[in-house]
């Protein structure tokens, strides 16, 4: 049986760019077990690093998470000293997300990691600049077709 040249999986983008995605996440296992991370649990570090003291919905908009994926992953950063989480007392529904002095220190140990990876990944830094611009040009087309939000809060 012979499917369409169009239908072949290696001529598949999203295919592409799923199994890099698992790759990725493999490759940064290797990194960040020495650190006692999650990739997910990074991502959100990495967010807090370069803006401390979001709320919990802005943290989400910004790795595209909803609250039901991002609760448990603060829990566990807060549970490893990490994060300290805030209610506002005008408003229990909100909660700021706070770096504790422990996920301070955790941001100077994790400073090799994005040069690692991109030895790992054998992209020189100007090819990664442009695959970064473009693959966010993609995901605010594919978003604006489904009718989301072009790009995080």
């Amino acid at each position: 049986m012979s499917a369409s040249p169009a239908l072949a999986l290696s001529k598949q983008l999203c295919f592409a760019v799923y199994s890099t995605s698992h790759a990725f996440t493999r490759a940064y296992r290797a990194l960040l077990d020495p650190l006692g991370l999650t990739y997910p649990q990074y991502l959100v570090l990495l967010v807090l690093w370069e803006t401390d003291g979001l709320r919990v919905k802005e943290i989400g908009a910004k790795l595209f998470l909803d609250s039901g994926t991002l609760t448990p992953l603060l829990k566990r950063l807060e549970s490893l000293g990490y994060v300290r989480r805030v209610r506002d007392p005008s408003d229990e529904r909100q909660v700021t997300i706070l770096l504790t002095p422990a996920g301070q220190a955790l941001e100077r140990k994790a400073a090799t990691v994005p040069e690692d990876m991109s030895c790992m990944a054998q992209i020189e830094e100007a090819e990664m600049v442009a695959l970064i611009e473009r693959l966010n040009r993609l995901r605010g087309s594919l978003q604006g077709a489904c009718g989301e939000a072009l790009e995080p809060a």
